[in-house]
């Protein structure tokens, strides 16, 4: 069941920046209340919360609340934040993720520097934060929205008073460059994650969802030198605030209007409206496209290339052959 936004509360993770920032700047345009749960805001983060706080004339409020997602307490106090501030939360974008940094890299291992990982602690902080923190907070999300703590002003969750879960993936839950292994994984893993809780839509009135961007202009790409360089003249930026407007039409609709092949012509592609739904991940590239479950085509082309893979592809074969790499001290 579509959501109304005007009235509602979300926790959206990583809100300092990229994507989540411009999704909770929209949802605040929509009358709906926003915790920022992040690190740190980013200065333009900073002026919005300032905009919306409190003290504000704002009809949507917004609050910050410093958060570590790899923390499962720091989890914890954003619904709390959310009671204490707003009543409770309605919506939850687990959005606050990483690519492949060189601070916790498969082809850079824990204990080798630039990585921070430590070959000790038994975990990789990429997990931690791509999927390790999604599902968690999920678990956190579900729990609140089918057990409120005044449930006189905010009735549980059924399917004629809906709430929602949308994550955010990556065409990279369906392509597999060499360059970041343990992202792909993750992603790949949030699609598979976001079906299997499809049935919460008609039974609970939970629905969970996820957009899959390509190549997104944040600071994930344009603030990593060894990334930004692969970037060439051939490949198409797709803005955050496109992207956020996509998710919060998976809010809002109860259809949304997608790219599909021809039906009549081999090659070619025509538009359809599918349903949205528990379980619905829709590609977000300079064209809409439903990720199927079973004998999807794969990621269009405009707006999700990196034409310089290759340059990352021989630097990483380059460090493998020179011997020693990835040994245990």
């Amino acid at each position: 069941m579509a959501l109304s936004l005007a009235g509602r509360t979300a926790i959206v993770t990583g809100a300092g920046s990229g994507i989540n920032l411009a999704f909770a700047s929209r949802l605040l345009s929509r009358q709906c209340n926003v915790v920022f749960a992040d690190l740190a805001l980013r200065p333009e983060a900073k002026e919005i919360v300032a905009k919306h706080s409190s003290s504000s004339r704002a009809s949507a409020k917004a609050v910050f609340l410093k958060t570590d997602v790899r923390q499962w307490q720091n989890l914890v106090e954003m619904f709390k934040a959310a009671e204490q501030t707003f009543g409770g939360a309605d919506i939850l974008c687990p959005g606050a993720g990483v690519y492949e940094p060189l601070w916790s890299n498969f082809w850079y291992p824990p204990g080798e520097p630039p990585s921070t990982d430590s070959s000790q602690d038994s975990r990789y902080a990429e997990l931690d934060i791509n999927l390790v923190h999604p599902i968690r907070t999920t678990q956190m999300a579900i729990s609140h929205f089918l057990n409120p703590r005044d449930s006189s002003n905010r009735p549980p969750a059924s399917p004629t008073n809906p709430r929602s879960i949308i994550h955010v993936s990556s065409i990279a839950g369906q392509t597999t460059p060499l360059i970041a292994p343990i992202y792909n994984a993750t992603k790949h893993a949030i699609n598979g994650f976001v079906r299997s809780l499809a049935p919460l839509d008609k039974e609970l009135g939970i629905r969970v969802t996820a957009v899959a961007p390509g190549v997104i202009k944040t600071p994930l790409w344009t603030e990593a030198p060894e990334k930004i360089k692969l970037i060439t003249e051939k490949d198409d930026w797709v803005t955050p605030e496109f992207v956020a407007e996509q998710m919060t039409n998976l809010l809002e609709r109860a259809e949304i209007e997608v790219q599909a092949p021809s039906a009549t012509i081999p090659g070619e592609s025509s538009t359809r409206m599918a349903k949205v739904e528990g379980g619905f991940i829709l590609e977000v590239g300079r064209k809409l496209r439903q990720v199927e479950a079973f004998n999807d085509p794969g990621p269009s082309r405009e707006g999700n290339t990196v034409t310089g893979l290759a340059v990352a592809d021989r630097e990483i074969f380059e460090r493998l052959r020179r011997g020693g790499w990835g040994r245990v001290r």
